[in-house]
């Protein structure tokens, strides 16, 4: 039994198969396999394939690895977030600043970056007062970006989102303009819209925590 075993395992080496491809057909330990095939030499050709292989496999572990990290972590945040809600919901502030962030808050969960836009200076500072009383954001950590149509442009529309947003100019993104199709201005004071960013990752999956905490709620009423 044990030479057809080894004569098989040497075949298949031959053939360029790997030691855990040999092991899984022949269910034989490392270390025999290791005495068995020592004398068998590769191609070059084998040798390629299976350092491929090789790499594969190791990329797609430290992916798989990555990936459920990311899951435990996303799921831990979220759990401590539903938790805090049950206490945070009853400040109709900070329900005020969650039900905004639902309707114009950015939730991709694909970049899981916190981004709040509007054309209106007080809801922006509203969000602004909320992402700091109850997010805790520091004020070196927030961003801002300015979307503007061509027709609209004025050289003091960076002036008024600064002062709206009380952010000064050196965290703001390059201001995007937007070509439009219209000649004339309809709204003569329209000053775009502003988007305020806040790259953190926790922060983005605890207000999405916080959210499912009020659905609980709601569900239970």
């Amino acid at each position: 039994m044990k030479l057809a075993e080894k004569t098989k395992a040497i075949c298949l080496r031959k053939s360029g198969k790997s030691y855990s491809e040999i092991r899984q057909k022949l269910k034989i330990s490392k270390s025999t396999l290791s005495l068995w095939l020592r004398d068998v030499k590769l191609t070059t050709k084998q040798k390629k394939r299976l350092y491929v292989t090789i790499r594969q496999k190791n990329a797609y572990k430290l992916a798989k690895f990555n990936q459920d990290k990311k899951i435990k972590a996303t799921k831990k945040i979220i759990d401590e977030a539903k938790k805090e809600a049950k206490y945070l919901l009853k400040n109709p502030l900070f329900v005020a600043g969650l039900m905004l962030y639902w309707a114009e808050g950015d939730k991709s969960d694909g970049k899981e970056v916190v981004k709040f836009t509007n054309s209106d200076p007080i809801m922006i500072k509203f969000m602004m007062w909320w992402f700091r009383e109850f997010c805790k954001v520091p004020d070196n950590v927030f961003r801002a970006c300015l979307h503007i149509h061509k027709l609209h442009c004025r050289k003091d529309m960076q002036k008024y989102w600064l002062k709206a947003t009380a952010i000064p100019f050196s965290q703001f993104y390059k201001t995007q303009i937007k070509p439009t199709s219209l000649k004339v201005r309809r709204n003569k004071l329209y000053n775009g819209t502003c988007a305020i960013i806040v790259n953190r990752k926790d922060l983005f999956r605890r207000i999405k925590g916080w959210k499912l905490g009020f659905i609980e709620r709601l569900n239970y009423q």
